[in-house]
């Protein structure tokens, strides 16, 4: 991408006379940040999180998201708000398109895994890097712009695995090692996102415990994929089921065209 854009970059005061519309449907969710803090005020919020991913929503998500805003609440910040933020710009080729996240996010709201009305769902522009430490703090200076107060920050943000090797490229806690460091970040607290998997006692998604390992199945993205791909459904309590239908029907649409 970078050696694709020339051998100039142009910096400095950027003025937009009309407003980009891209005419796919998804115009409503492109709020900018002006109108973000707007809709933050006209809600009454004291505090908003950001979340923010480039992956389909399964319930360990949400567990996170949800306990958040318990959290915010027993410190007593009047109606904490959470900025669903998904990436909308370039992700690599074999990640759900932009279009089916929404979709598949919206599913979310209506089975009321995430509270609807305290929920802002709006689509974050940005391309994914992969830059690891370095662009997560773009990904967090961001939000505070826009109006966050919190933001949470999961293990190995915007990284990736070495194509042969596999091993990751950047060590999984430095993302959220250098956001407690950066400069510039100070009106912004980090939520360190806590590790989620299967409970397979329970039969949902449930805080990892590694004294109680067996009870727990972690389900990868490549397993989820291939669950969508065959026909499968997860294990209930793992994604809401009309959110997984979505995820499912677009593998199988891309498995038959």
């Amino acid at each position: 991408m970078v050696l694709e854009s020339g051998d100039w970059l142009v910096g400095g005061a950027i003025e937009v006379p009309e407003r980009i519309r891209w005419n796919d449907g998804l115009d409503e969710f492109r709020k900018t940040p002006a109108e973000l803090q707007e809709e933050f005020r006209r809600r009454g919020s004291e505090a908003v999180f950001a979340f923010q991913l480039r992956n389909p929503i399964h319930n360990g998500h949400a567990l996170l998201m949800q306990d958040t805003r318990d959290t915010l609440l027993k410190r007593g910040y009047k109606e904490p708000l959470l900025l669903l933020h998904p990436l909308g710009g370039w992700t690599k080729d074999d990640d759900v398109p932009l279009s089916v996240r929404i979709e598949q996010h919206k599913a979310v709201l209506r089975e009321g895994v995430l509270d609807e009305a305290h929920t802002v769902l709006a689509i974050f522009p940005s391309p994914m890097l992969y830059a690891g430490p370095t662009e997560v703090q773009w990904h967090c200076r961001t939000r505070m712009v826009a109006g966050a107060q919190f933001y949470i920050v999961g293990r190995d943000p915007a990284g990736m695995p070495h194509p042969d090797t596999k091993k990751d490229l950047y060590d999984p806690t430095h993302g959220k090692k250098v956001l407690q460091m950066a400069p510039g970040l100070t009106k912004l607290e980090i939520v360190p996102f806590r590790e989620a998997a299967y409970n397979k006692k329970l039969g949902r998604m449930d805080y990892y415990r590694s004294q109680h390992h067996d009870e727990f199945d972690f389900i990868s993205g490549t397993r989820m994929r291939h669950l969508a791909r065959t026909g499968q459904t997860p294990p209930d309590g793992f994604m809401a089921p009309s959110a997984w239908k979505v995820l499912a029907d677009y593998y199988r649409s891309i498995q038959h065209s």
